[in-house]
């Protein structure tokens, strides 16, 4: 699954900031998630730190697009190359 950023958003940006893909950025009204750059913190953390960090819990995991731990550390391993992930 990809994480996703409902219209409850207010643009505080503390989401952006604590994306270790940098997946996350500023739309026209909102923040938006980049799917191809989320692993869900897969690699990185042990819990999506968007969702932890959002003030008014307008971050979910997108339940009609699910992926496999196998296939989120696989992209987390594309974009950080060289990397050891912090978790599995």
């Amino acid at each position: 699954m990809v994480v996703k950023i409902s219209e409850e958003c207010i643009s505080c940006g503390a989401c952006e900031a604590e994306c270790p893909n940098r997946a996350i950025s500023e739309g026209p009204t909102s923040y938006a998630i980049n799917s191809e750059r989320c692993t869900e913190c897969v690699g990185s953390h042990t819990e999506p730190q968007c969702v932890q960090t959002c003030p008014v819990s307008a971050i979910a995991l997108d339940e009609t697009y699910r992926e496999s731990r196998e296939e989120l550390l696989a992209r987390w391993r594309i974009l950080h190359p060289g990397e050891m992930p912090k978790t599995t």
